[in-house]
């Protein structure tokens, strides 16, 4: 069963917006066309209309309706080409206007109704609106001047003429400003939108990567919602399968017990085979409201492991403080028993103080190690070529130490290999394993062979430096353990070597591990981050 995405309600964006004004816009043409075609074509509308030219009259409100039939049934082609189609439009609403005026003797419903078409065009279009005022106030304006031409007794524009025209300019400014206004709105609502989809997306990712298992449960007691976490942890039952009862009958039951008495059974319970043990806990989603029901599912090996992790914090700490206490009567003893091998003495004695330095240095490389893991610095990553940096460290290596017959060599490649890392923590890693494999990687009787090589895991994979040698191997049940803190198998071992170097790798967003080697040797195998990766993802971390 994996968790289904959250259904999203459709929102209204700005195109369906556009489409939906236009269609109104343009039925609201065929209704002016009617009106005009009623005005023309009516037999009683000549009791309370003057028609001066029948015949022009209704070829304009014919030819005018069939237009605006044409328009509204081609909306959404108007729509690619909203600029030009709705001044187009307005236009022949204008001549239409003008030529009915002619028609009807200057009748004032024409010019009121036009008012509604500037008014909207300037809505849909408000960097036009004085334009569109200005070419209604010309088409009110135009039958007065016909009539003048053709007749010099006629009548000049009135009050109320001048008073439409005025309202054209002020609708189209009013509307131009709500038009904006409206736009501006649009836009944040839309923006707004968006960020909620994507807080709600990232919300449902965290939850889906969370450790702790998640499942939402509703009366019926159906599973609404699961993570990744709680569809492992409840043992990956099929998708189809939504029953809490069918697909894990003991949560089922303790949320049943939960539901009637309000108490939580905090036993832990494996509620699969296979799978770890969990801690179940309930929560309303709303007080006093049982019909949906979060479960949270706590992996007690991950508790285990935090505990882990706290008392070894703990530990650390109290052996970091431990250790500067022990490093001044140690030093004194070491000191007296170096004085006391400078003083003539017997075969026995010598091995006695033999045996007190080597413990004191077996004493002092612990305490070393506990300051280390205690005063451990942050890592500073940086963009290093491995080819280079293995090279110089296998001199630097053969120069700081003297290897006798063992053989310590780089392998690289003969391609750049970078690779984001902190190259202290580098240092002190890699040269904890091959002193480690220098000592312990070495077949009976023989040298040691140790190869420190870089390469990349795959023709596009992750970079990795490998340490290599030839000796015994590592028994499995013993590689199990070897990067447990204070775990050695060697009578004079501290058993933090391999912890530190384990903790210093992951420290700077590495991996370390052990690899066996087919044919007898091991491999420490430190997988490192790509260098453009780890850079890509710290700038798309920073804000802005």
């Amino acid at each position: 069963m994996t968790a289904e995405p959250r259904v999203h309600s459709a929102t209204t964006s700005p195109g369906d917006i556009t489409r939906r004004e236009l269609y109104f816009f343009n039925l609201y043409r065929c209704l002016e066309a009617a009106v005009y075609a009623g005005l023309t074509f009516s037999p009683y509308a000549g009791e309370w209309v003057k028609v001066a030219h029948p015949l022009l009259g209704q070829i304009t409100a014919i030819a005018y309706l069939i237009i605006t039939v044409g328009l509204l049934l081609g909306t959404d082609r108007l729509r690619r080409r909203l600029t030009e189609g709705i001044s187009a439009a307005l236009f022949i609403d204008i001549l239409a206007a003008s030529l009915i005026l002619v028609a009807l003797a200057g009748h004032s419903i024409v010019p009121m109704m036009a008012l509604v078409n500037v008014g909207i065009a300037a809505l849909l279009l408000p960097h036009r609106a004085y334009m569109f005022a200005g070419i209604a106030s010309l088409g009110v304006l135009a039958p007065y001047a016909y009539a003048r031409l053709t007749d010099a007794a006629a009548e000049v524009p009135n009050a109320e003429t001048a008073a439409i025209v005025v309202a054209y300019f002020v609708v189209a400014a009013l509307l131009r400003y709500l038009g904006g206004h409206m736009r501006a709105t649009e836009d944040l609502a839309a923006q707004r939108g968006v960020d909620l989809l994507n807080l709600e997306q990232i919300n449902d990712l965290i939850i889906q990567r969370m450790k702790t298992g998640v499942l939402l449960v509703d009366a019926a007691n159906r599973v609404l919602r699961i993570n990744e976490s709680a569809w492992h942890l409840i043992g990956n039952p099929s998708p189809s399968q939504r029953e809490l009862g069918t697909i894990a009958a003991e949560l089922s039951r303790r949320l049943y017990h939960w539901r009637h008495s309000g108490k939580t059974d905090q036993t832990a319970v494996a509620l699969a085979a296979d799978v770890p043990e969990v801690i179940p806990r309930f929560t309303r989603l709303a007080p006093n409201d049982d019909t949906n029901v979060l479960i949270f599912l706590d992996d007690t090996s991950l508790l285990s492991r935090r505990a882990e992790e706290l008392t070894l914090s703990s530990l650390g700490r109290l052996s970091a403080s431990i250790a500067h206490e022990i490093r001044n009567p140690l030093a004194a003893i070491r000191y007296s028993a170096q004085l006391l091998a400078e003083s003539k003495l017997n075969a026995e004695d010598k091995r006695l103080v033999d045996i007190i330095n080597n413990h004191c240095t077996r004493a002092n490389d612990v305490v070393e190690n506990i300051l280390q893991l205690s005063r451990r610095e942050r890592s500073r990553p940086e963009s290093i070529d491995l080819n280079a940096w293995v090279l110089a460290f296998v001199e630097d290596y053969k120069q700081s130490n003297d290897l006798g017959g063992d053989h310590l060599r780089a392998v690289t490649q003969n391609r750049t290999i970078e690779a984001m890392v902190d190259p202290q923590h580098l240092q002190q890693v890699v040269w904890n394993l091959v002193q480690n494999a220098l000592r312990y990687g070495r077949q009976p009787n023989q040298p040691a062979r140790v190869s420190v090589v870089a390469r990349l895991a795959a023709e596009k994979g992750p970079p990795l430096i490998e340490i290599i040698d030839r000796g015994p191997g590592i028994p499995p049940k013993v590689a199990a353990q070897i990067f447990e803190p204070f775990y050695t198998t060697h009578e004079y071992g501290t058993g933090l070597g391999l912890y530190l170097a384990k903790q210093m790798s992951e420290a700077s967003q590495a991996s370390l591990e052990y690899v066996p080697v087919a044919g007898g040797g091991a491999c420490f195998r430190i997988t490192l981050t790509p260098a453009g990766s780890l850079l890509a993802s710290r700038i798309a971390a920073q804000p802005g």
